[in-house]
């Protein structure tokens, strides 16, 4: 794609109708879709996905999350002060470009309950069916993710849905970015669909702030987006203007997009003023109400080889939780391995195979704040991770099923001879409570290890920072288009939804102008 540039070959100043701020999961496809008729500048701080052999193969999945040290990581690593491990998308493609792969579309609670959305659901399935002809295919299952559908089913999670993208009760095997040969595919395959003359992608580009005007206006001057300033991967700045009714799109993500309003002085009024940054909308929930669904279950090591897989198959329960499952081949040294021997250690692999469980919303919120005036610097983010009683019972309700699937028999080859010649599982980490119907003990399971499933959100909701129509409250030229606008993470997986977002935003823009 001869449109994707450094940041260093950017001209200091340039005029657009539209400036994307984020080429991730929902700003590939808005920008694509706008391009067909409108000028349009993607800004993406990260690299591009192409070339990166860990990135592009299921394989390099974990990896990837692992390797956060250089400032060219495609996964830029954060702990919340729940004290739990995270990662963001710091690439083309977004956190696309660094997930498990796995497309399954929303729940119909999703668009019902979507802060005032009215959704145009005939729009909606044409931008998942846009999505899906470029980028998801059906996975091939292997032996572990054959055995976790039967376990499924056979621990009641019915009827079999068979290969399904939409979101339906019971078991089904959902679709996935990755292609028959193991590739990766990602949001930043969409720009494949843009009008190459109109669109320009920089890379290695980070916006700093976005720039305002002020507005006549009666009773009050509104103020009104009229740029961005970015700084290229050697330090210098530049700016990218508006043209006559253009628009700023904030596709930043749910940690990047409330950040950057924060810094560019759209948030509560006295918070700002703390870190000295000149207001210039009081908006009292930018990077409130900021969710995280927890992510439990356990891990165990086979008795049998194990093929590499991420998610394919899904429990969608009726009990306010869904059920995943993945099987990774890691490498460890030989221990017979002798500390003086001159050759290289032999690796050992071994496989680690995965049940979790991720509840449906969740009701429990957080928060982000600055941690640095440089948006480089991660924001300090806390979920509050259970807080809410409601999510334990949705994660007791899940790990139980998981206990229901471990018992089935076609979980019974995954079992390992003990020293007195019984099978059980062989755990890594925790197992689940020998009493799995003591609440008190399996809510405490919950507590003490939740982990993350990457499908946080929020922070610059609709109804209360952006209105029905993605535009910021109180703001001329404006707009978030990414999850930090749910209100509820959308189904099993949230990629689905994001990527039709981005085409979906990118449509009613062009009908608006049309008008």
């Amino acid at each position: 794609m001869g449109f994707v540039l450094n940041a260093t070959e950017m001209p200091l100043e340039d005029y657009y109708d539209y400036i994307i701020v984020g080429g991730g999961t929902a700003g590939c496809p808005l920008a694509a879709t706008l391009s067909e008729n409108f000028r349009v500048l993607v800004l993406e701080r990260g690299g591009v996905p192409y070339g990166r052999p860990n990135l592009m193969t299921q394989e390099g999945f974990l990896s990837t999350l692992v390797d956060v040290d250089s400032h060219d990581s495609p996964a830029q690593a954060f702990i919340s002060e729940d004290g739990v491990p995270n990662a963001r998308g710091r690439v083309l493609g977004g956190s696309s470009a660094i997930n498990a792969g796995f497309y399954s579309r929303a729940d119909q609670d999703f668009y019902r309950n979507s802060g005032g959305i009215n959704w145009n659901l005939r729009v909606v399935n044409q931008s998942y069916e846009w999505v899906e002809k470029a980028i998801v295919f059906k996975p091939e299952l292997k032996n572990w993710q054959s055995a976790v559908r039967d376990g499924f089913l056979e621990a009641g999670i019915d009827p079999y849905n068979g290969f399904d993208l939409d979101h339906v009760v019971g078991t089904k095997i959902g679709g996935t970015t990755f292609d028959t040969s193991g590739r990766r595919h990602s949001a930043a395959d969409l720009l494949s669909y843009a009008k190459p003359l109109n669109i320009k992608v920089a890379v290695y580009a980070t916006v700093e702030r976005i720039l305002f005007a002020s507005l006549f206006g009666f009773p009050v001057p509104k103020q009104s987006a009229i740029g961005v300033v970015f700084r290229d991967n050697i330090g210098h700045f530049h700016r990218a203007m508006l043209r006559e009714k253009g628009e700023v799109l904030l596709s930043a993500g749910t940690i990047g997009s409330p950040q950057l309003l924060l810094l560019s002085g759209i948030g509560p009024r006295p918070y700002l003023s703390s870190w000295g940054i000149p207001v210039v909308h009081h908006h009292p929930y930018v990077g409130q109400l900021l969710y995280d669904n927890p992510r439990n279950g356990i891990s165990i090591v086979p008795p049998l080889p194990l093929d590499h897989s991420l998610i394919q198959v899904v429990g969608i329960t009726s009990s306010g939780a869904y059920l995943e499952a993945a099987s990774n081949v890691i490498p460890f040294a030989s221990p017979a391995h002798s500390f003086f021997s001159r050759t290289p250690p032999s690796p050992v692999y071994f496989t680690v195979a995965t049940l979790m469980e991720k509840i449906v919303g969740p009701l429990s919120s957080g928060s982000l704040r600055l941690a640095s005036t440089d948006v480089r610097v991660n924001p300090i983010v806390r979920f509050n991770y259970f807080s809410n009683p409601v999510d334990v019972e949705r994660c007791v309700n899940g790990t139980r099923k998981i206990a229901d699937v471990l018992r089935s028999r076609s979980m019974e080859d995954f079992r390992s001879y003990q020293w007195l010649g019984d099978r059980d599982f062989r755990y890594i980490g925790p197992a689940l409570p020998v009493d799995v119907s003591n609440d008190r003990l399996m809510g405490e399971f919950c507590r003490q290890t939740v982990n993350t499933i990457w499908h946080y959100h929020g922070g610059c909701l609709v109804g209360k920072v952006v209105n029905k129509n993605f535009r910021v409250i109180g703001i001329e030229a404006l707009r978030v288009v990414d999850s930090s606008i749910f209100t509820i993470s959308p189904g099993t997986n949230p990629q689905a939804t994001v990527l039709m977002l981005g085409r979906y935003v990118g449509l009613e823009i062009l009908r608006e102008r049309m008008r």
